[in-house]
């Protein structure tokens, strides 16, 4: 009998307050949707092809605010909610891959610091 061992994705894994961290990822729909609690989402913020993958419905749930992105000028454009990892996502694929070791340095430096967001109180 062969043996059928999953596939595995080197990722970045980004948690809300905490330092990133790489890790094997089993190439699966489940794995993913685990590792972010819900179904998945994924988003292309960056100029290269890696994808942010996050929860679908993390803000509409009430995740915990996570890392902002920001546009090439700094200017904030949006706030991932709840855990994430990024992967790199090749144009002529339709599958995920590992990211590099180049790549999981540069986003772990990227996303190292840790942020906070207050909520601005809504006029009555």
């Amino acid at each position: 009998m062969e043996n059928c061992k999953t596939p595995t994705l080197r990722v970045l894994v980004v948690e809300p307050l905490r330092a990133p961290y790489s890790r094997e990822l089993p190439d699966t729909l489940e794995e993913m949707q685990k590792l972010v609690g819900g179904t998945i989402q994924a988003i292309y913020p960056f100029d290269e092809p890696v994808a942010l993958i996050c929860h679908d419905e993390g803000k509409l749930l009430g995740l915990p605010p996570n890392r902002a992105l920001r546009d090439e000028n700094g200017v904030l454009y949006d706030i991932v909610c709840g855990t994430f990892f990024l992967c790199a996502a090749p144009p002529d694929s339709d599958s995920f891959e590992s990211l590099n070791e180049e790549q999981l340095e540069r986003y772990a430096a990227r996303f190292r610091p840790l942020e906070l967001f207050l909520a601005k109180e809504r006029e009555l």
